[in-house]
């Protein structure tokens, strides 16, 4: 049987590389995994979350998470929710051609029952020199789909600069040459 520090690792690793899933590092899969944090609280009959709080980080390989708290709900010992929160909840990671994933929300939100991950406030994700921010951002990981969504409160817009895959052409200096 997994302890609760593994079980919170192993749904943690599995809640922020799946939206890059495929891409992400796949021998960071096959390192040991570390958790620090200033306190760990546990239930031992599933009554309530697992707890890590002040100055959580978790790393393992390239991947890098830091939160303020990581909130891990377990039912029947089986992890069910995963809740990040930070100032910002962050993220970084290697992908397999090298290029940086890196991710930052005040809230990050994976319910394994439906495999969605909800990241609310201030969310912003760089991947491959594209860019996405806003004030939220759901990713539905059964069918691939991602979801951004401004209000008005949260100044009401979501930006995405999307990067071409191909060099730039090199200018010669002249129109039409």
């Amino acid at each position: 049987m997994r302890t609760p520090a593994s079980l919170a690792a192993t749904l943690l690793l599995a809640l922020l590389a799946a939206p890059t899933e495929g891409l992400a590092r796949s021998s960071d899969r096959d390192k040991p995994m570390d958790i620090n944090a200033q306190t760990i609280e546990h239930a031992l009959n599933d009554s309530g979350p697992s707890t890590f709080s002040g100055d959580v980080v978790i790393t393992q390989g390239t991947l890098d998470i830091r939160s303020a708290r990581a909130e891990v709900t377990l039912r029947g010992s089986e992890p069910t929710r995963v809740v990040l929160t930070g100032s910002p909840a962050t993220l970084t990671q290697e992908m397999d051609d090298g290029s940086p994933f890196n991710a930052n929300a005040q809230r990050v939100d994976y319910d394994l029952d439906t495999d969605i991950v909800t990241l609310t406030g201030n969310v912003v994700v760089k991947q491959r020199g594209n860019t996405m921010n806003g004030p939220k951002v759901v990713y539905n990981m059964g069918t691939g789909r991602v979801q951004a969504s401004g209000n008005a409160s949260e100044g009401g817009r979501v930006n995405l600069r999307l990067v071409p895959n191909r060099a730039p052409r090199p200018t010669n200096g002249s129109e039409g040459g």
